[in-house]
């Protein structure tokens, strides 16, 4: 079961039909809209301040997401993924993201709709990153526009599968213990 812990008075608010992972952690104020899903190791960290998740948003495994006291908050949009590894860190995420394995976006940084965040990158503290935008590298620079195609091809295809994933883990926690003890 999820690690999920009230801390200064603030109490995760978790929406309809939510995955946890058994081993994700959720602290504080953090809110988790319908459909998301948190996966394996990963930890949202509302000890200092807020972090608000939309619908449709998957966190994948090792992913870690916290604030700034009394300076950033997180706030992510609406069917974004945020693939394995990534660090957030006081930031904005806009609608329609995807944010590549192991990236770095940090505090005071916005990522506008429709953008893909490469694999390894790092978005610097301010970064503003335009709508519909492909960033890559260390600092994290423009490499190019993102088409409507590759809009539905990679984000939305990302996001819808997270849906199904973990609709699989679901399923399985309906099943009975087939075994027992060996």
């Amino acid at each position: 079961m999820a690690l999920i812990k009230s801390v200064r008075g603030f109490v995760p608010k978790i929406g309809r039909n939510v995955f946890l992972a058994d081993n994700a952690t959720v602290i504080g104020d953090v809110e988790i809209g319908d459909d998301s899903s948190i996966w394996f190791n990963a930890v949202l960290r509302g000890d200092v301040n807020s972090i608000k998740i939309g619908k449709r948003v998957n966190i994948q495994d090792g992913s870690v997401l916290h604030t700034l006291y009394q300076k950033s908050t997180i706030e992510i949009g609406d069917n974004v993924s945020v693939g394995h590894n990534v660090t957030i860190h006081g930031a904005k995420i806009c609608d329609n993201v995807l944010v590549g394995m192991g990236a770095t976006v940090l505090d005071g940084a916005v990522i506008g709709e429709n953008s893909i965040i490469a694999a390894n990158a790092l978005v610097t503290s301010g970064t503003i990153v335009e709508p519909g935008s492909l960033y890559a590298g260390v600092p994290a620079k423009k490499i190019k526009d993102v088409s409507p195609e590759q809009t539905r091809d990679m984000i939305d295809r990302i996001s819808n599968n997270y849906m199904m994933y973990a609709s699989w883990y679901k399923e399985d926690e309906e099943l009975p213990e087939v075994c027992g003890d060996l």
